[in-house]
């Protein structure tokens, strides 16, 4: 079984990405828009800010209270569209109920958008032509083409259909001839899906909802799930674990992506490589 781990591979593109910012010349920077002080979204800004630091991109958190309106946001926003300075936007999901995710999307310039979630780009990803994809799909495949594991002809089964992952990854599945099953709630016969599947893409939100009963042998797995569940053995209280039951899984699968460890280094390190993109084509424009 090969313990597909994200660590290596995520360290090494954001080394690629540093160098190609020293040696070109390139002035990046991302503006990332917090609405409110919900702690995971704090710490995975956090986590962004530092690897921008560390990679040579300027990076700029506007932090707004839970309270601020959508008008101000979208407002925000706007001004940020027309900042030359800034090359990438980033508004962290989720928003508060008071507002509307898709038309904070939609107010980015799409030539900014570095979570590729404006219409514009994501009609393009389905279209084969994208100019950047949705980082966590983008980190996936990333990942698997590390490892050298082949997708053509295989069944792929994404479990969940957001916007974030299940509907791009399986258009860049889809891309790389794959056969592609999207399964969500309402998905009839769901094991028995999961069971054809020789790549298997868990993102639906679930601590350890996927069992060895519903994979089959040799499977590839690829687990996008990061949930806390209570653990009093450890100092937090919690430990954090995926969509997957990896102990049992693991046991099955010729490969499988730990949590933490997996996907989540690679979705940051794609957030890098989406920002450098998109400087790239602002400062070709701007000569």
């Amino acid at each position: 079984m090969i313990n597909l781990e994200g660590k290596e591979v995520a360290m090494a593109h954001r080394e690629k990405i540093k160098r190609e910012i020293e040696e070109q010349g390139i002035e990046a920077g991302l503006a990332v828009i917090l609405v409110g002080d919900d702690p995971a979204s704090k710490s995975y800004v956090a986590s962004k800010e530092k690897a921008c630091r560390e990679a040579g991109i300027r990076s700029i958190v506007f932090q707004l209270k839970k309270e601020t309106s959508e008008e101000e946001v979208l407002k925000k926003i706007e001004e940020l569209n027309l900042d030359a300075s800034i090359t990438g936007i980033l508004v962290q999901i989720p928003l508060p109920d008071h507002i509307d995710e898709n038309r904070v999307v939609e107010k980015i310039d799409p030539w900014k958008d570095v979570d590729g979630l404006h219409p514009f780009n994501f009609g393009k990803l389905f279209m084969g032509n994208s100019v950047v994809e949705p980082c966590t799909p983008k980190g996936i495949i990333h990942v698997l083409d590390h490892y050298k594991i082949d997708l053509a002809g295989k069944n792929a089964v994404v479990l969940g259909r957001s916007n974030i992952v299940g509907k791009p990854i399986a258009a860049l599945l889809l891309q790389r001839n794959a056969t592609v099953t999207i399964c969500h709630s309402k998905t009839k016969n769901l094991k028995e899906l999961s069971l054809s599947a020789d790549i298997l893409v868990a993102a639906i939100g679930k601590p350890l909802f996927v069992t060895a009963e519903m994979v089959k042998e040799g499977a590839v797995v690829i687990d996008v799930g990061i949930n806390r569940i209570e653990d009093k053995t450890k100092l937090s209280g919690y430990r954090v674990v995926g969509d997957v039951d990896f102990e049992s899984v693991s046991r099955k699968a010729s490969a499988i992506t730990p949590v933490p460890g997996g996907v989540g280094l690679l979705t940051i390190a794609m957030l890098l490589d989406n920002t450098l993109t998109l400087a790239r084509i602002q400062q070709a424009k701007a000569a």
